[in-house]
């Protein structure tokens, strides 16, 4: 099928009940997945100075929903495990220059991980994710459904970056290059970490979290396209400011919230390097 025609098929099929057009929907899904397995399409795109979701693929990918029976996963051992069969495990060769240690980790058939990418165990790549070049996910680490992570960045134990593959038009999680991800963070909701941030350890980070830059002497909070721009070189850590009202003052009571303490200079570069030796 012809990759300039595919995102038309895909739309119009997305919208077909089920059994209506069942031999065309699965010729066009398989030409689909494929594509999205190799990286060749994505979920969504930088483009024009902003990123972009493809609305299609993320309909491509419901399609396979629809039309993946429940099934056994062969060849796991002495564990049962049942999927949709449109998408299994991810099978990697030594050609494919991915890393995966042993252990437990995962990935589903239409996440693309890039030469470079090493995964600790055990960790866990969902359906639409792309991961680029370099990049470690350290050990009880997810990378959801679309997330869209970029070149050379450390996602340390136990961080969570969540997925969105609904509503259609919400551009997912996106991490930029060069970005350092703290343990036990959790980044979820469409929010967007631009190039050389450090996320601290235990940092959440949310569309409807307002972020304080104490640098800057302002807050940041979710754009009109409704992601929570984190941005370049900003250092992030977890913080907390006062609640509001008698009870609160009372009691001492605060709440939790992100802050910006620095923007990254040469000493932070040093501390957040990944060793190069690991590779």
């Amino acid at each position: 099928m012809n990759i300039q025609t595919l995102p038309s098929e895909i739309e119009e099929l997305s919208f077909s009940r089920n059994g209506e057009h069942h031999e065309r929907e699965e010729r066009a899904f398989e030409a689909f997945i494929s594509l999205l397995d190799s990286g060749k399409i994505r979920a969504a795109e930088h483009s024009n100075g902003c990123w972009k979701v493809n609305p299609w693929v993320k309909k491509g990918i419901l399609l396979g929903f629809k039309l993946g029976a429940l099934r056994a996963i062969p060849d796991s051992g002495p564990f049962s495990f049942l999927d949709k069969h449109t998408f299994p495990l991810k099978k990697f060769s030594e050609e494919d220059g991915v890393r995966i240690v042993p252990g437990g980790s995962s990935v589903r058939r239409g996440a693309y991980l890039s030469p470079g990418v090493i995964m600790m165990p055990p960790s866990y790549v969902n359906v639409g994710a792309y991961v680029g070049k370099g990049t470690m996910i350290d050990s009880h680490a997810l990378v959801g459904s679309c997330a869209q992570i970029g070149e050379r960045i450390h996602i340390s134990a136990a961080a969570q970056i969540g997925g969105v593959l609904e509503p259609i038009g919400a551009l997912p999680v996106i991490i930029e290059d060069d970005v350092m991800i703290g343990g036990n963070c959790g980044i979820y909701e469409g929010t967007i970490v631009k190039k050389k941030a450090v996320i601290g350890a235990g940092v959440l980070l949310t569309s409807s979290t307002p972020v304080y830059d104490c640098v800057n002497e302002s807050i940041i909070r979710k754009s009109d396209s409704g992601s929570l721009v984190i941005p370049e070189n900003a250092v992030v850590i977890a913080g907390s400011r006062g609640i509001a009202g008698e009870f609160a003052r009372a009691h001492n009571l605060s709440i939790y919230t992100p802050l910006i303490v620095k923007y990254r200079d040469s000493l932070t570069d040093a501390r957040t390097a990944l060793e190069e030796a690991l590779r």
